[in-house]
């Protein structure tokens, strides 16, 4: 898997570029379009015989990489792969902050084939991996994190989306004297973030998309984290779903070894629009500048990179048009 990182990080590079042209445009779908078809056109160029199986689009009724998808040369090592061409397509023709190409891989049967529907999580970092439970009350996880940092608990931030769904959460944190730090769009990095000691983030709690679920956890594994997660499924359409992918128990809870149980695992992000760890993508006159994260589950290290990319005669056209 190692040896794939970089190819990865040419798949989210090109994915941020393309999407550029559409940053505050308010099309998040041709956003998403043009995104996609870049990042399946690396995607086939890199040497591996690739699956999708955490696809983009199903809620959005955007363009896809969908599930089941061969990505690769059909050759070399066989490859789970979990995409989002952007984490954020809001936020990206918004031209507001939170967006992000990511990519994330595990060998073949090492990720949850997770349905496009919501999900309960739970994460923190490697001080209080083993202690947390998703079915306890967030009181008690709060305390054994905690616990676990050698804290305080009015020391603990609380990372949480903001989100109505989410206010019981927020206040139950507040009410305890603990801090909250709210974010609106796309928490893959969110949860990710609660691994990386710098940002002082100890606790990511909320419900989202269960595709980025396990993106994220890609990342927590890699950081020597850990998170939980429960499939919501609001009909039986969904209930069916979950049963189609092999998951017949639909209240069970999601261990991280569920979600990636490979410690063989690498995770890839480029920023589109800036977020708390990754600055959006820059354009300079004849280049473009990108941020990206990449993390390795064999030496669970998180590296950062700045890379310059001259700008081609249809970039630059793209430049003087949207002037």
């Amino acid at each position: 898997m190692n040896q794939l990182i970089y190819d990865f990080l040419r798949v989210t590079e090109s994915a941020a570029i393309a999407s550029l042209p559409w940053i505050g445009s308010g099309n998040k779908v041709e956003a998403d379009r043009a995104a996609t078809n870049s990042m399946r056109s690396i995607l086939n160029q890199v040497e591996m015989d690739g699956i999708v199986v955490i696809g983009e689009g199903e809620i959005d009724e955007a363009p896809m990489l969908y599930i089941g998808e061969k990505v690769g040369t059909g050759t070399g090592k066989q490859i789970d792969i979990a995409v989002d061409p952007i984490d954020g397509t809001t936020s990206t023709s918004k031209g507001q902050n939170d967006a992000i190409a990511v990519i994330a891989a595990a060998p073949k049967g090492a990720l949850l084939h997770a349905p496009d529907m919501y999900m309960k999580k739970i994460a923190t970092g490697p001080k209080a991996a083993g202690k947390i439970n998703i079915d306890a009350p967030l009181v008690d996880n709060l305390y054994v994190v905690a616990k676990a940092s050698g804290k305080e608990i009015h020391e603990l931030t609380v990372i949480i989306q903001d989100r109505d769904r989410h206010q019981d959460m927020i206040n139950t944190v507040r009410d305890l004297g603990a801090k909250t730090y709210l974010f609106e769009d796309g928490d893959v990095i969110p949860a990710i973030s609660t691994c990386i000691e710098s940002l002082q983030v100890d606790l990511f709690i909320g419900i989202g998309g269960a595709p980025e679920g396990v993106l994220a956890a890609v990342g927590i594994k890699g950081l020597g984290g850990e998170m939980q997660a429960r499939l919501l499924p609001r009909s039986e359409e969904e209930h069916q779903r979950c049963r189609n992918m092999g998951i017949e128990d639909i209240n069970q809870v999601l261990t991280h070894d569920q979600l990636v149980s490979a410690k063989d695992c690498v995770f890839v992000a480029t920023g589109i629009t800036s977020n708390m760890l990754l600055k959006g993508i820059k354009r300079e006159p004849n280049k473009i500048i990108t941020h990206s994260i990449m993390i390795n589950g064999n030496d669970q290290k998180l590296r950062c990179t700045e890379s310059v990319h001259p700008m081609s005669d249809e970039q630059i056209f793209f430049t003087k048009k949207s002037s």
